[in-house]
């Protein structure tokens, strides 16, 4: 099979996932690239192709239920679920804070995989890492499309991403692009920040 890197890294690119320009991270940093995942999900079989890759890395553990937070992760989860054949979930935000809403729960001792699209600081994988353990469910691992934490994201599971992206991120007060007076934009999914 070929490369996860490559593969994801060729589709990616292809759909116009990637983006240059200057953006707003939903952590809040600034960066020169920006992945727009959702330019992946609008493509069926290019999300299913890409998601069943990364099922493919947790092959060898136990999982019983994948869970992804609202928005990058609810197509994900479930496409991660269906090529591991069992359940899905999403966590979303209410009131500011991620909850699993609809019905949606964890039951004790379940064994559960996070995913989500893109990891930059890991913030929302956290807040569901962090749903799922108070429900009494066991985090086997967590899975992204694309990693661009620098390799710094830390979940203390097992955590593979299919493409890693090195992309420099900044904080909004050394950011060269605000000082070259370069507009931003904010494309991700939380708006205020």
């Amino acid at each position: 099979m070929q490369d996860t890197q490559e593969m994801a890294r060729e589709a990616l690119t292809r759909l116009g996932a990637l983006k240059q320009g200057h953006f707003r991270l939903t952590s809040g940093l600034h960066s020169d690239r920006y992945m727009q995942c959702a330019a992946l999900f609008e493509w069926p079989e290019e999300s299913e192709r890409l998601c069943r890759a990364l099922a493919e890395k947790f092959s060898g553990q136990k999982v019983d239920l994948v869970a992804g937070p609202a928005l990058g992760g609810v197509i994900m989860a479930y496409e991660v679920a269906r090529a591991l054949g069992v359940p899905n979930i999403f966590a979303e935000r209410e009131e500011g804070k991620m909850t699993f809403r609809r019905g949606f729960r964890v039951e004790a001792g379940r064994k559960v995989l996070v995913v989500e699209d893109v990891v930059t600081t890991g913030g929302s994988v956290k807040e569901v890492i962090g749903l799922v353990r108070a429900a009494g469910g066991e985090v086997v691992g967590v899975g992204s499309v694309v990693d661009r934490s620098g390799g710094r994201a830390d979940f203390g599971v097992p955590f593979h991403a299919l493409m890693t992206l090195d992309a420099t991120a900044w904080k909004e007060e050394d950011c060269p692009l605000c000082g070259e007076g370069v507009p931003i934009v904010k494309p991700g999914s939380r708006p205020g920040r």
